[in-house]
């Protein structure tokens, strides 16, 4: 299989998922999670949402990859942070929670199964959810789940690519959770959380979507691009909507609030292998 990324925008045409059948809230590991932990997972409605989200993404041509879901692994569906695609390379990435280590193998499995080569970042720490690529650019957060070295590390393997890290407040799980890059002019940022010249950084290089509090609670930065204009995005999120709709994107409305509930969303439910014209 041919496997290429280049930016977070061109036609997604191949992307690795996983279904929430097991998908739990044991230990919360994110604020998102200490909220929802009472009432927990209706594991039901998970499904029904993420076979809809499935559905849409074949409607639409994509190649959806489904990993066969593990009973011990109740984050899993977030296949985003177990690995990224980076030009024509695969990165499997090291979690950083111990609740998480493990589901990298099942993703090593698929690759290997498929004679699909990789390179397996290990001794640091990295998840999917801090990497944005644009062009020659890459923008990695620096969270509680990615550290500098491996940004460090990073920039070794990819010399000819400029790797440029973001520190962002440690309130938020990962960058794609308060930035995210639509087209090379355009992205959404939930403002005020970075350094003040990694933010000027981004304001410098994209017209910048402001999203809201109400709507960074429901990850309203965490779309998903398919590529022509067209975004993946929550109903609930309607203020991010209406100002993608202004600037000529086509919003493809998915509920997804109980799959938000243990932290994550469109983009973080979805590991692209190949986007290209």
């Amino acid at each position: 299989m041919k496997v290429h990324c280049s930016n977070e925008y061109d036609p997604l045409k191949a992307v690795v998922l996983a279904p929430p059948e097991f998908m739990a809230i044991k230990v919360p590991i994110n604020d998102i999670q200490k909220k929802h932990a009472k009432k927990n997972i209706d594991r039901q409605l998970a499904e029904k949402q993420h076979r809809i989200f499935v559905e849409k993404l074949q409607e639409h041509g994509v190649q959806t990859i489904l990993l066969p879901p593990v009973e011990k692994f109740h984050e899993q569906v977030f296949t985003r942070d177990i690995g990224f695609t980076l030009g024509n390379q695969i990165f499997v990435a090291e979690m950083a929670r111990d609740v998480r280590r493990g589901e990298e193998r099942i993703l090593i499995d698929y690759l290997k199964e498929q004679e699909i080569t990789y390179t397996d970042i290990k001794g640091n720490i990295i998840e999917g959810g801090d990497v944005i690529i644009d062009g020659k650019t890459i923008y990695v957060g620096i969270s509680q789940r990615t550290n500098k070295f491996a940004i460090q590390h990073l920039q070794t393997l990819l010399p000819s690519y400029d790797v440029i890290s973001v520190p962002f407040t440690d309130t938020y799980l990962h960058l794609d959770c308060v930035f995210n890059v639509l087209s090379p002019t355009e992205g959404l940022i939930f403002p005020g959380e970075f350094h003040k010249e990694k933010e000027r950084m981004l304001r410098d290089r994209y017209d910048l979507i402001h999203v809201s509090a109400k709507e960074q609670a429901t990850l309203g930065t965490n779309v998903l691009s398919i590529g022509n204009k067209k975004v993946i995005s929550l109903p609930m999120n309607e203020g991010v909507n209406k100002e993608l709709q202004k600037r000529g994107y086509e919003v493809i409305e998915v509920d997804f609030s109980e799959i938000i509930k243990s932290g994550g969303s469109f983009r973080c439910c979805s590991m692209p292998l190949l986007r290209e014209q």
